[in-house]
């Protein structure tokens, strides 16, 4: 009988070594993030089997879209899932940035307040929000105001100071995700702690949650513990690597009804929308999305465990529980970093053979290097890694369709960086 083994694939014997001592490590937490999947995948198959998903919702429609039962069943499928009142998913919201705009835009009125509770959102949303050299467009041109607390020492959510400061406010948004930085994630169980502190001083808080990276790491979702509203991708968790675009937005119906209208158009709102290609990738996505997102978070445990025991600094620890699919890796110099993702790249099914070289992007004052080698383009839930390139170098990992070709990608990055307690 055959049995595995790395050397057949280049990987040395004290790697292999080391890899196995680390899925020994990894085990238990291993097995922690299995019985979420495994409740999470009941949750999504039940949702289907409930609501009569049938053969007939998987075709498209054509032009304005006026009856597309596909669509407006798969909302159902999704909102359930996840344990929202209701859902708006769209293959017409093109990024994750596009769907959580829109949830701003669309709840948001002319003298309203919003407050970020988790410091400066992603820098893909400085412009929206009417941040930094933002120009037009933004939450500012509306007349919308918008504040934020930056997080404790800790890097916690400082709930004193959101308390001294919630009585002026409209909207509270939190960033489950880390993003670029070093903080933990924010689970849905904190979430539904800070909300019901939030509520009990100011009722009329909205409650809204930026939840990409975030979706079926846990066994529930922010909207299960008193969110209001929330807005996540379809090209990272909640898609399963499947589907190859599109975005949602959740929670209370009357606030998703106002997204809806502001999607589209007052008046018309959810009822139009096409899509040629049908929605069997989207079923099919969200079908597999659990067992994907573990997938992708025992990858996430385990370079946190490799690298660890070589000696950098990582975070959260491969010990530490997890609500989004990210670890950091603090690769400590330039080069390091670019050798990094060079290895990733080149350890991926697509585009293999391309070098990742560092390049502006908007909203961030230092370069930045990414490698994706995925089927998806900008796909997240597949294995990438992006970080800008300034001190300390710390390297952002996601993503992972199977744990066994992330295992491989990483200890070839490992095999090339060499060990870190010997420098």
């Amino acid at each position: 009988m055959s049995k595995f083994n790395w050397t057949d694939f280049g990987i040395d014997k004290k790697l292999s070594a080391i890899d196995r001592d680390v899925m020994s490590m990894c085990q238990e937490y291993f097995d922690i993030v299995e019985d979420i999947r495994d409740t999470n995948q009941l949750k999504v198959l039940n949702s289907f089997i409930e609501l009569g998903v049938g053969a007939q919702h998987l075709q498209g429609s054509t032009g304005y879209g006026y009856g597309d039962i596909g669509r407006d069943m798969f909302d159902k499928v999704f909102a359930k899932s996840i344990g929202a009142e209701d859902a708006l998913c769209r293959t017409q919201f093109m990024s994750g940035t596009h769907a959580i705009t829109v949830m701003l835009f669309g709840v948001l009125r002319q003298n309203m307040t919003m407050l970020s509770i988790t410091g400066t959102p992603y820098n893909t949303l400085r412009q929206s929000l009417g941040l930094g050299d933002a120009k037009r467009g933004g939450l500012h041109d509306y007349g919308i105001k918008y504040k934020q607390i930056e997080l404790d020492f800790n890097g916690n959510i400082d709930i004193d100071e959101v308390i001294r400061n919630i009585d002026d406010v409209d909207m509270v948004y939190i960033q489950r995700s880390r993003g670029y930085s070093i903080r933990n994630a924010v689970s849905p169980e904190k979430i539904g702690r800070i909300t019901s502190t939030i509520k009990e001083i100011n009722s009329s808080v909205i409650i809204a949650v930026d939840n990409c990276y975030g979706e079926f790491t846990s066994a529930s979702e922010p909207t299960e513990f008193g969110a209001d509203i929330m807005a996540g991708s379809f090209i990272k968790n909640p898609g399963g690597g499947i589907a190859e675009t599109g975005g949602y937005i959740a929670g209370k119906n009357s606030l998703v009804e106002l997204c809806a209208e502001r999607l589209t158009a007052p008046g018309v709102g959810r009822e139009i929308g096409s899509n040629i290609l049908g929605y069997r990738n989207m079923f099919l996505g969200l079908y597999m999305s659990p067992h994907i997102t573990c997938e992708a978070l025992k990858g996430s445990i385990y370079s946190s465990a490799l690298f660890e025991l070589a000696g950098y600094k990582v975070s959260p620890s491969f010990s530490d529980s997890r609500n989004d699919i990210i670890t950091s890796i603090e690769m400590g110099s330039e080069n390091k970093l670019m050798e990094f993702c060079k290895a990733i790249q080149s350890t991926s099914p697509i585009d293999s053979y391309a070098v990742p070289v560092p390049g502006e992007m908007p909203g961030y004052e230092t370069d930045v290097i990414m490698a994706s080698g995925s089927f998806t383009n900008g796909s997240s839930i597949e294995l990438s890694c992006d970080a800008p390139v300034a001190p300390p170098y710390n390297v952002y990992v996601q993503g992972g369709l199977n744990l066994v070709s992330t295992r491989y990608a990483l200890l070839k990055a490992l095999s090339i960086l060499g060990n870190n307690n010997d420098c």
